[in-house]
């Protein structure tokens, strides 16, 4: 549900160091990922960015749905018959999505995926749905029918017709693991960028943090704030490309998978948090959530920041975070 957003980089030139970024851009997870290492020898960022792209595809292949040899399709086959047992990874992933979807009262569920995909955004649509076909849509929707015993690593997906997706996390995941993965081997620094889920670590080569500056989406040229990343991750989702309009009305492409209506009021949401993971998941609660109650919900989670551009072009932004303007 989360297309590419414009999180615009500053890379200062090596200046003080035998090591260089190397950088290799390529799809994955059905994306663009753009995966950046420090390493002292090209031999070496090669092999480095080349085990971060099979970690990934190991996640794509563990939480993809369409893949019928996955563990996420067992779950979603057997939904209505019989709990499957998975890995401890996807179930403590499918643990975490749950907690969000509780702190957020439902604004964030990966039983989205059972949604009815009666909004299309690709012009094909002529009409409004009905507000009885709205309600039909979202009718197999519900993070509580999600059954999960950890203890004998067991996921049961009560209702048949159920479905889970990890579209509003599995990228920030993945990063996250990819993350962890050259760390472990030793790569100090680096920048994996999953379209718009960013995470770093280390600094640059010449000593200086890595910055990460956000557009106004109704601005897309200009960089209204710079911040330096700090083995932290920054997510940006938007909502202005992707819409139908009937009425004089604009229906977006995210969904309240609460209710099955487009939600409005907002262009862009960006979420810092040590995690890409996390800021991937609360980037879409705040959105489902509105700038009001999404603010005030960020403001009580330790070590979580947001930037909110309304769809007027104003900019929003949570109580411990200092905007660097670029004029």
């Amino acid at each position: 549900m989360k297309p590419f957003f414009y999180l615009v980089f500053f890379l200062f030139p090596v200046l003080l160091s035998s090591q260089e970024k190397y950088t290799r851009v390529l799809k994955l997870m059905g994306s663009r990922f753009d995966i950046t290492v420090v390493a002292d020898s090209e031999t070496k960022g090669n092999k480095y960015i080349d085990l971060a792209v099979a970690e990934i595809s190991r996640i794509e292949k563990m939480i993809s749905s369409w893949d019928t040899l996955s563990e996420t399709a067992k779950i979603v086959e057997n939904a209505g018959i019989q709990p499957v047992t998975v890995d401890k990874e996807l179930c403590d992933l499918i643990g975490r999505a749950i907690k969000i979807s509780e702190l957020t009262s439902g604004a964030f569920d990966i039983s989205y995926a059972s949604m009815d995909r009666i909004w299309k955004f690709d012009g094909s649509m002529k009409e409004r749905p009905t507000k009885e076909e709205v309600a039909a849509s979202v009718s197999k929707v519900g993070y509580k029918n999600i059954i999960l015993d950890p203890k004998n690593q067991t996921v049961f997906l009560k209702n048949k017709g159920m479905r889970i997706g990890f579209g509003a996390l599995g990228k920030g995941y993945a990063a996250d693991k990819a993350k962890q993965l050259l760390i472990s081997k030793g790569v100090k620094a680096g920048i994996i960028n999953a379209s718009g889920d960013l995470t770093t670590w280390g600094i640059q080569p010449d000593k200086t943090p890595w910055m990460v500056g956000i557009t106004n989406p109704l601005n897309k040229n200009k960089v209204f704030s710079w911040f330096p990343l700090d083995n932290s991750s920054v997510v940006t989702s938007g909502n202005y490309e992707k819409y139908v309009e009937f009425n004089g009305i604009k229906y977006t492409h995210i969904i309240d998978p609460r209710t099955g209506w487009p939600v409005s009021g907002l262009t862009s949401v960006s979420i810092f948090a040590p995690k890409a993971e996390l800021a991937d998941a609360l980037a879409t609660s705040v959105f489902v959530m509105g700038k009001e109650t999404g603010l005030d919900f960020i403001n009580q989670l330790p070590g979580v920041e947001c930037v909110i551009v309304d769809d007027q072009g104003k900019i929003y932004n949570s109580e411990n975070i200092k905007l660097n303007s670029t004029k």
